[in-house]
């Protein structure tokens, strides 16, 4: 199974790309900066080249998760011991990878998965986080929101095309 890592490496803009629109101050950037006791003056500290850098290499390891969350092939590869070993397979691995090999490699199929995780483990996260900061739930369902759109994306682009 061949993978393409520039479908990885695009997955990894997503982040970049959907926090430029959902955080736009006409769609959710205004209240988030409320909700977050941020100003303008704030947000203007910090190097954004560091930021966004750090940004895309944080992206680059979700990718890494979301590819094992979306795409199911690679259960059976790292049963056999990954890429190197699969020469050395068991033939049941051949029959299975030339019957499923490309099944569920899909954009659809990918999104459902992102979507789950972006429901399932992101929500949760940010939930607990929120709480324990006393942050309310404009905030958690802001970002929330933000990672399950984002999640939903990257899950499709790298089933679909990685």
């Amino acid at each position: 199974m061949e993978f393409n890592f520039y479908a990885l490496l695009t997955a990894a803009v997503v982040t970049l790309l959907v926090g430029f629109a959902w955080y736009h101050p006409k769609v959710f950037g205004s209240i988030w900066m409320r909700e977050s006791n941020l100003t303008e003056e704030d947000l203007k500290k910090g190097s954004m080249l560091k930021i966004f850098g750090l940004t895309y290499i944080f992206s680059l390891m979700i990718t890494m998760t979301l590819m094992s969350l979306t795409i199911h092939q690679s259960g059976a590869i790292g049963m056999v011991g990954g890429p190197p070993l699969i020469a050395n397979a068991k033939p049941s691995f051949a029959a299975f990878m030339a019957d499923y090999g490309t099944a569920y490699r899909t954009f659809k199929h990918g999104a459902l998965h992102g979507f789950m995780s972006g429901l399932f483990f992101a929500l949760p996260i940010i939930g607990i986080n929120g709480l324990f900061e006393r942050k309310s739930w404009k905030y958690i369902f802001i970002h929330a929101g933000y990672w399950i759109i984002t999640l939903t994306l990257m899950g499709g682009i790298i089933c679909g095309f990685a």
